[in-house]
């Protein structure tokens, strides 16, 4: 039975290309019960002194990217309240989530779980889009267009953040553990145990990880990997399905392959909407 619910979504307030109503109808012509919207919710002071903000701001979603939690306020409040609204008009429950990249930082920790109390979200979702090395941001195209003995350095502190990331406890669930591979790296045996120890950490702190479906349009597998998801069956950690749809066209994407790939990879521990919230009053 295929999952009717999608959480990991995106709208135009952010990086996405289409409204908030224009998700919501979406899903539900495509039979989706449920849907949450999560845009990014990316906060760090060189944010924009990234390689990549430059394409960001030519893409017209520069919004992403903030300097402090002041800024993100700024602009998280009202796409909320956006979405109250929305809710109200079309007399549909919608789950306000967020995409958050993780910095580990006790500074950090504290704005964000202010923003928590304040900002009162449905779920929140964990990623490492970013890694800081030498003293600056880098994404997973920094890593791999890096010489060998840096990328190596790069990928051993991605998957230290993954594993920070699972063990700090903010997260109703991790978004694409292994997302280096995306543009080629970090995909040889050499970086097994390095993945089997984050994912000891996520079986330790009993955090779910989503099967993100965007990565079967990229790499023609998700996000994780299948020799990820084994390990993440053999060690019960909690699974959800996630879209990632930046469009309405990709809502509820490759679901029938992910449900599939579950089955072949004994995975029998599902993150029902259920045991993410009391949706008594938030089903469509």
């Amino acid at each position: 039975m295929t999952q009717d619910f999608t959480l990991h979504t995106h709208t135009n307030r952010f990086d996405g290309k289409n409204t908030v109503e224009e998700m919501v109808n979406a899903a539900r012509e495509r039979g989706m019960t449920t849907i949450g919207i999560s845009d990014h919710f990316i906060v760090h002071r060189d944010i924009k002194k990234t390689d990549f903000y430059p394409f960001a701001v030519r893409g017209g979603y520069e919004s992403m990217y903030n300097s402090s939690f002041v800024d993100i306020f700024e602009k998280y409040q009202p796409h909320y309240d956006e979405i109250d609204r929305i809710s109200l008009q079309l007399h549909t429950p919608i789950l306000r989530g967020m995409e958050v990249d993780y910095f580990h930082d006790n500074k950090w920790h504290q704005a964000f779980e202010h923003a928590v109390k304040t900002l009162k979200p449905d779920y929140t979702i964990g990623a490492c889009h970013f890694i800081e090395y030498n003293g600056k941001l880098c994404n997973v195209h920094n890593i791999a267009n890096a010489p060998q003995p840096d990328q190596d350095k790069m990928l051993n502190l991605y998957w230290e953040k993954i594993a920070q990331a699972a063990a700090s406890g903010l997260f109703t669930f991790m978004a694409h553990l292994d997302l280096p591979k995306k543009v080629g790296v970090g995909t040889s045996p050499e970086w097994h145990d390095t993945e089997a120890r984050a994912i000891d950490v996520l079986a330790q702190n009993k955090t779910p990880i989503e099967i993100n479906t965007s990565g079967f349009s990229k790499t023609g597998a998700p996000y994780p990997k299948t020799r990820i998801l084994q390990m993440v069956a053999a060690a019960n950690i909690p699974v959800i399905i996630s879209d990632d749809a930046h469009h309405i066209s990709q809502i509820g994407r490759h679901f029938d392959d992910a449900e599939r790939l579950i089955k072949s990879c004994g995975i029998e521990n599902r993150l029902s909407l259920q045991k993410i919230l009391d949706f008594s009053n938030k089903t469509l």
